[in-house]
């Protein structure tokens, strides 16, 4: 197993969530990353992201989308690599979903 994706993951998880935080403005929604995942060349960087609250997920990806040549041209003066990843965003719906399953839990007692 190879720990560079593992460790540049998380180095561009610590830069980009303070870059989206001082560079973006998502109105009243609050985003965090959730998770990178970086391929095995380097080249591509899955980001998740949550969106509170969720309703605003859909507005918010399309920002991040818009603006992910930028956010990767910070990011590139933040951190010095050779190559830096493609960014590539995503909804994480791993909360919403908890949630929903504990509400189902809830009503059966």
């Amino acid at each position: 197993m190879k720990y560079r994706p593992l460790r540049l993951g998380k180095l561009i998880e610590e830069e980009l969530s303070l870059i989206i935080s001082r560079e973006l403005e998502f109105g009243n929604a609050i985003v965090t990353i959730t998770k990178i995942d970086v391929s095995e060349k380097s080249d591509h960087a899955k980001v998740s992201f949550s969106v509170f609250p969720s309703s605003e997920s859909k507005k918010v990806l399309i920002i991040l989308q818009k603006e992910k040549n930028r956010l990767r041209h910070l990011l590139m003066k933040k951190v010095s690599i050779k190559i830096m990843p493609a960014l590539d965003f995503e909804i994480d719906r791993g909360a919403e979903n908890a949630a929903v399953v504990e509400k189902l839990l809830l009503e059966d007692n």
